[in-house]
């Protein structure tokens, strides 16, 4: 039977997270031989952020650990065809990238109650399935008060993928630090319902910006790719999102929400071992280095503005600030 023992504990697994880095590989002489299988989320290769993040991953475990990897994209949506062709190869962990495919691969799960899965960006209560979440929020309330400090109009604007739970974290997150750094600052936001069309990206900041926008902060996929270079091309700034995104628009990105899903992905195939067949359900945010905020570039933050930053972002990590991951919506 193929199932998944995690020897390392979670507050291991935390410490291989907060320490290990992509540019210090570390020095393998064990090949676990281990197959990983993994369905990427709609928008696939390429998207410069989540699934190419989760892909490097995958990548650094080959080379340095020895283990063997296949993957599929589902942009049609047929998710759980492709699940079922990884199933399928009998493999040792299936992972599904992105909360759109978690209906079908619970589905398969209970098919394949033999078979271990990992859910990333969703929680799920299937015995064979683990969970992997951010707090997209407590970095995005950096991203906020980066925009608060940086924006000459006094508004900002964010624009969503799908109007879903897991985006909601990155506007109320974005909103709470805007408002931290700022209390008079107006948010405009706006969901595309789509996360694979830029030009509907480039229509949306275009509306933001006629309303006075100078700071956009998209979590929409390729949708999002698209308002970022109409940032550009309008002269204002804007945010990236889950990787460094500053070489999408480098006269646009001043930084960006950062997922380390890389990083994640190879510590846990690093922690896979024969044995029990525990399920866990991680929580990544500042503390575990599983959320951060790239670099800031492109602007000059006052030594004040440096310090209420590095301030906000001690208070997360201690829990003197404590960010909201939804929006109250209605009176």
């Amino acid at each position: 039977m193929k199932i998944l023992s995690w020897a390392l504990s979670m507050s291991l697994f935390v410490t291989l997270l907060s320490g290990c880095q992509l540019d210090q590989p570390k020095a393998q002489s064990t090949s676990f031989e281990a197959t990983i299988g993994i369905l990427l989320s709609d928008t696939g290769l390429g998207d410069g952020s989540f699934n190419d993040a989760a892909f490097k991953g995958l990548e650094r475990a080959r080379n340095e650990l020895g283990i063997r990897f296949d993957y599929r994209e589902a942009p049609d949506g047929n998710y759980e065809e492709k699940l079922n062709e990884l199933a399928a190869q009998d493999m040792d962990l299936i992972i599904g990238l992105g909360y759109s495919v978690q209906e079908a691969l619970e589905k398969v799960a209970e098919e394949n109650p033999e078979q271990s899965f990992l859910l990333i960006d969703g929680s799920s209560d299937v015995a064979n399935v683990m969970s992997m979440t951010f707090k997209e929020h407590e970095a995005s309330f950096l991203v906020g008060v980066v925009a608060a400090m940086t924006s000459k109009t006094g508004v900002i604007g964010f624009i969503g993928g799908m109007d879903a739970e897991v985006i909601h974290r990155f506007e109320a997150g974005y909103t709470a630090g805007a408002l931290y750094a700022d209390p008079d600052i107006k948010i405009i936001a706006d969901y595309a319902g789509d996360f694979g069309d830029a030009k509907l990206g480039e229509t949306l900041a275009s509306e933001q910006i006629n309303k006075n926008a100078d700071f956009l902060y998209p979590a929409a996929g390729y949708t999002g790719i698209g308002a970022i270079l109409k940032a550009q091309e309008e002269g204002i700034f804007a945010a990236g999102v889950d990787g460094d995104q500053f070489y999408v628009a480098e006269k646009a990105v001043v930084t960006s929400m950062m997922k380390n899903v890389d990083i994640a992905v190879y510590d846990l195939v690093e922690a896979l071992v024969e044995g029990s067949d525990e399920k866990t359900d991680y929580k990544l945010g500042l503390a575990e280095n599983g959320v951060t905020l790239a670099e800031v570039r492109l602007t000059e933050l006052t030594v004040t503005q440096q310090a209420k930053l590095i301030d906000a972002r001690k208070k997360i990590i201690s829990g003197d600030i404590i960010v909201p991951d939804q929006l109250k919506r209605g009176n």
